[in-house]
């Protein structure tokens, strides 16, 4: 059986910014970044014309927000902006190591996240209880291009799992995401109604 992790929600929490905007414009102008005065209505609005369930890099959007403004960013100034801005404060979940455990007794195991920053999955996961060693592969949205519920991210996981989706097992906190590998062809379990603790015998792992 192969298993895939959400992980913000589901394996970790995350302190994340009350204000993304404003803790982004702090990050550019700590890089010397000329923010403009409608910074908060510029990184609201869509800059960047995708396909549906496609993944935007936050740091493009970041910068496409600012050329909508007239302001150049040096160099890679918007990326390192974006990665400090949400460079996290991580705490492992109650059986969050225990279930990622019983899963590889059983087969092939990933992190299937929806992540827009970069860094931000391989940071989260050194400040973790949970390494990248313990994972076959780990699929990002901003790696992969696409966001999940779209089946892309969820067929993309399973290549490199080299299984089919409909053996797929998809682990995660949101329905209205992670539920999207039941469209796949996949099962979806939902942490809200069986804690990490109850997935041994929720997928017949016990006894």
């Amino acid at each position: 059986m192969a298993v895939s992790f959400d992980l913000f929600g589901t394996l970790v929490d995350v302190d994340r910014p009350a204000d993304p905007a404003a803790a982004v414009a702090a990050a550019l102008r700590d890089r010397d970044v000329a923010v403009p005065d409608d910074w908060g209505e510029a990184y609201r609005e869509v800059h960047i014309d995708a396909p549906a369930g496609a993944e935007v890099p936050l740091p493009a959007h970041v910068s496409a927000a600012l050329q909508s403004r007239g302001v150049d960013a040096p160099g890679n100034a918007p990326r390192r902006a974006v990665v400090s801005a949400f460079d996290p404060a991580v705490e492992t979940r109650e059986g969050a190591v225990e279930a990622v455990a019983a899963a590889r007794e059983r087969g092939p195991v990933a992190i299937c996240s929806n992540c827009a920053v970069p860094e931000l999955v391989g940071r989260t996961l050194v400040r973790s209880d949970l390494g990248r060693g313990d994972f076959d592969t780990i699929v990002t949205s901003v790696a992969c291009g696409w966001r999940k519920p779209d089946a892309h991210i969820f067929e993309t996981v399973a290549r490199q799992l080299e299984c089919d989706v409909a053996d797929l097992v998809h682990v995660g906190d949101d329905p209205r995401t992670d539920g999207g590998i039941e469209d796949a062809g996949g099962r979806f379990v939902d942490v809200g109604e069986v804690p990490l603790s109850a997935l041994p015998a929720e997928l017949g792992w016990s006894g």
